[in-house]
């Protein structure tokens, strides 16, 4: 389905969620006559930064648009007496260096959302500049999450309606996990489609605590993490920086289970008791930057040139979102770092960043 506002149908989104389409939707409710924003979905919130639950829509329009007083005034006071809007806005973003305008045509849509979603009406943000090459790449990685969302989606259901039979609480875990994978997809097309924009960089971030901090956020397992004492402080933004780590930190978690489950790190050794090893990564310094290694299964050398594709998985594994590793390259491009993929000294895989005037 394309991006033209017509494509919702005379229905509006009121047969289908808003979050199932790529054009920005906003809902909006009227208080003591006065339309405020209540909802929005992922491409509203890509296209305009600063929203929030409750906020006038007079006040989002005077703050992220240039519409003027006569404008802003017309479109609430329609909104306001349940009357068309069809308006055009146009919003200016700044990446520090470089500003892009994009023109957008605002328009009501008919009915109230679907069953749960807390609006009384619908603005769609229609853009009317030609797509630049960038949207090519957004329309692929959104059919990937529209693929890989179903999955969790199916998986949550199931266990829902064997819960409603059985009571078996083992199921409502199940879908916390799925519940929870869906998210880590949302987080990582967000990311994808924010790049530099949600950059908040700080001098001499401690790369070690950051990569810490990593640690405990991810469900490890029998895995273990070792952190070099020397690594570098580097200026960058400690929770795009946290998320790169969680992501290699997870991939290697995930990449070191043969398509059996069983954890095959270190070539499947075993400690004296039996059990199976689980994987050692280590974070350490290299020349100016630094690098994240593993002793598991490592990735094989015609597979180095597509693990940073969006929708990528290493084969026999299905437990991430195939975008793991293309947004430790997007972060790592935001923060003008190279990366760099090798065989580690203990045989699995080897992440190496550094400042892109370094050369990598």
């Amino acid at each position: 389905m394309g991006s033209d506002p017509d494509a919702f149908g005379q229905d509006g989104p009121a047969t289908v969620s808003i979050d199932a389409f790529p054009t920005p939707v906003v809902g909006y409710e009227r208080r003591e006559e006065h339309p405020v924003i209540t909802r929005w979905n992922g491409a509203f919130e890509r296209a305009f930064a600063d929203i929030s639950t409750g906020m006038p829509v007079r006040d989002w329009l005077l703050t992220e648009t240039d519409a003027d007083d006569e404008t802003v005034g017309e479109v609430c006071s329609a909104l306001a007496d349940e009357e068309p809007v069809d308006s055009a806005v146009t919003v200016d973003r700044t990446d520090g260096q470089t500003t892009a305008t994009g023109t957008y045509r605002l328009r009501t849509l008919d009915g109230a959302g679907s069953e749960g979603e807390s609006a009384e009406g619908y603005l769609v943000a229609t853009a009317t500049d030609p797509p630049e090459s960038s949207d090519v790449e957004v329309d692929r990685i959104a059919s990937i999450i529209s693929h890989d969302l179903r999955n969790p989606l199916d998986v949550a259901n199931a266990h829902l309606r064997a819960a409603r039979k059985s009571g078996d609480e083992e199921h409502f875990d199940r879908v916390e996990q799925a519940h929870d994978r869906m998210e880590r997809i949302i987080r990582d097309v967000l990311t994808l489609a924010r790049g530099k924009h949600v950059l908040n960089v700080s001098p001499q971030v401690d790369v070690e605590a950051v990569a810490r901090d990593a640690w405990t956020t991810v469900e490890t397992g029998t895995a273990s993490l070792a952190v070099g004492e020397d690594l570098p402080e580097t200026d960058a933004d400690p929770d795009r920086l946290q998320r790169l780590f969680e992501n290699l930190f997870r991939n290697a978690v995930e990449h070191a289970q043969d398509p059996e489950g069983e954890n095959t790190a270190g070539g499947g050794s075993h400690d004296e008791s039996g059990a199976s090893r689980g994987v050692q990564v280590t974070v350490g310094r290299t020349d100016g930057g630094f690098f994240v290694a593993d002793d598991g299964v490592g990735i094989s050398v015609d597979e180095r040139e597509r693990v940073f594709e969006p929708g990528y998985s290493a084969s026999g594994t299905n437990n991430g979102t195939g975008l793991g590793l293309t947004i430790v390259e997007r972060i790592a491009e935001a923060h003008d770092w190279t990366v760099s993929l090798a065989t580690g000294s203990a045989g699995g895989a080897r992440f190496e960043f550094h400042p892109s005037s370094d050369g990598g």
